[in-house]
């Protein structure tokens, strides 16, 4: 008895995450859809974030802001850095016509001394393209 119980549970399980699974998959495709057919325009609040100096190994973290300039939803479908010590987080989410966006940016200064310049390409379904974010600073 204990064992079937067992079995069921875990199929039950399986079950639940790949349903979740799919949602997501599902949810990423309608997100392609609306950026390959509907455009619009962004507005950058914050393009370039000077971080100054910093020592090495610290984490420099910071919100690039757009505004939806348009009047389609914005879709961010990627983002991505010019080097792997540069993690960038999209919205998950479309930001509507009028609203405020955010693109995170976390720079790990270690073994990066020296003056350092990261650029941040965001894919989305803006005409023109969305242009390239830019992180700036020292670390010693």
């Amino acid at each position: 008895m204990y064992k079937c119980f067992w079995a069921i549970s875990m199929i039950t399980v399986f079950i639940a995450c790949n349903i979740r699974r799919n949602d997501k998959a599902v949810n990423e495709a309608k997100l392609a859809e609306i950026a390959l057919h509907d455009t619009t325009q962004v507005q950058l609040i914050d393009s370039i974030y000077d971080f100054g100096t910093v020592n090495e190994g610290k984490k420099v973290t910071y919100n690039f802001r757009f505004k939806n300039a348009g009047k389609k939803p914005l879709v961010v479908l990627s983002a991505s850095a010019s080097c792997g010590c540069t993690i960038p987080e999209k919205p998950e989410r479309p930001i509507l016509p009028g609203d405020t966006g955010f693109i995170k940016v976390v720079f790990n200064s270690a073994g990066k001394i020296g003056y350092n310049q990261k650029s941040i390409s965001v894919i989305a379904n803006t005409n023109p393209d969305f242009p390239i974010l830019v992180l700036i600073g020292d670390v010693k």
